[in-house]
């Protein structure tokens, strides 16, 4: 069981700042996911873990031992890239155990090591093929099986799924997800740019803007309690709606009204000092429903429908910067051009105030007419 600590890490190239004073804890045998947008800082900062780039300033430390001055090689760390980066004229069995070889591990013991990641991953069958006889995904598995015999104390994980199909993405996913299950006692951290597979494969997400964390959580934490409007748009698939509001009342019940709708009483009191101060109001589109004139947060015409099966996605134009995207049951009847009332249950809105951070509370299902 291995914890990786970061402490005050900073990276810059040039006058660049790309990694600005990061605190992170990564317990033992924890899957942890790094996302943020392109050039967050993400990719950098497993790098800086690994002891591919120099710190600027600050430590790491993995299993109680500080590596800041120690090789790569020597931090019991494996990574898999993007790339595969397989030897084509080596068959899956000799890729996986090319690097035991060069540090001269008996043939039994690489022998025994291959197959049963061979067996993890259900590459046996495909262990006298080349690279060219395997589609991506396999080619993808063999490089993660060539990490795995190293038996590393930390796996690292760099946007390994990202030029794979959407089928063979999903398909590899599970068998990372699977993986994590059978090694769970050792610690992994993961980076990509694709929420989805944040939010299906993580124990714990850390969110990086700009080189710094906005928001360090579970899966369902973040999407539930947003602690800023940049964690509350880049997590959850379609993004959250975001409508300005004003701030009316505070105690004992806070009222605020969004721009296009009607007033809505908050169960929890906002500070006195943000009464009359604007704020943003959010609704994630699997959280509307339709309602009537009456009870709506937001009218207007609908815009675009897209009729997907399962759910039928609204776009509805309503005055706003941005037309508003409810995401309903799948037989909804409603035509392009038609006037729709949305609501949501008070407990689903999400509330921020004017520096776009987040209002820690409860809602209570109750509109002013």
């Amino acid at each position: 069981m291995t914890e990786v600590v970061l402490s005050g890490i900073w990276k810059s190239f040039d006058d660049v700042e790309v990694i600005k004073g990061v605190d992170l804890t990564i317990r033992s045998g924890e899957f942890v996911v790094f996302v943020g947008p392109s050039g967050c800082g993400k990719s950098t900062l497993l790098r800086l873990i690994a002891g591919l780039e120099d710190l600027t300033a600050g430590e790491v430390e993995i299993g109680g031992e500080v590596v800041t001055d120690v090789a790569p090689s020597k931090r019991g760390i494996a990574m898999v890239f993007q790339s595969y980066a397989l030897y084509p004229h080596m068959n899956v069995f000799e890729n996986m155990s090319f690097g035991m070889r060069l540090a001269k591990v008996g043939k039994q013991e690489t022998k025994q090591r291959v197959q049963e990641a061979a067996e993890i991953l259900q590459l046996t069958p495909l262990l006298d093929r080349f690279p060219k006889q395997l589609s991506g995904g396999q080619r993808q598995r063999v490089a993660i099986g060539r990490a795995i015999v190293r038996d590393p104390k930390v796996f690292l994980f760099d946007e390994p799924l990202s030029n794979l199909d959407a089928a063979l993405r999903v398909a590899t996913r599970i068998q990372i997800a699977k993986l994590h299950q059978s090694m769970s006692h050792t610690t992994m951290i993961y980076v990509t740019h694709d929420q989805v597979e944040a939010m299906t494969l993580a124990d714990r997400i850390i969110v990086l803007n700009a080189g710094v964390i906005e928001q360090v959580g579970t899966p369902i934490d973040l999407y539930d309690h947003p602690t800023n409007l940049f964690v509350a748009r880049f997590i959850g698939s379609p993004a959250m709606n975001l409508m300005p509001c004003s701030i009316d009342s505070a105690a004992p019940e806070a009222t605020v009204t969004p721009v296009e709708g009607n007033p809505i009483i908050i169960d929890i009191p906002i500070a006195e000092e943000a009464v009359g101060s604007k704020g943003t109001l959010g609704i994630r589109p699997e959280d509307f429903e339709i309602g009537d004139e009456i009870t709506a947060i937001v009218s207007g015409n609908v815009d675009i429908v897209e009729v997907l099966g399962e759910f039928t996605m609204v776009y509805v134009e309503c005055g706003l910067v941005e037309p508003i995207l409810a995401k309903l049951d799948g037989n909804v009847p409603i035509n392009t051009g038609d006037r729709v009332h949305l609501t949501a249950p008070v407990a689903k809105l999400h509330l921020f105030d004017s520096n776009g951070q987040a209002f820690r509370r409860k809602y209570r299902t109750e509109a002013v007419a």
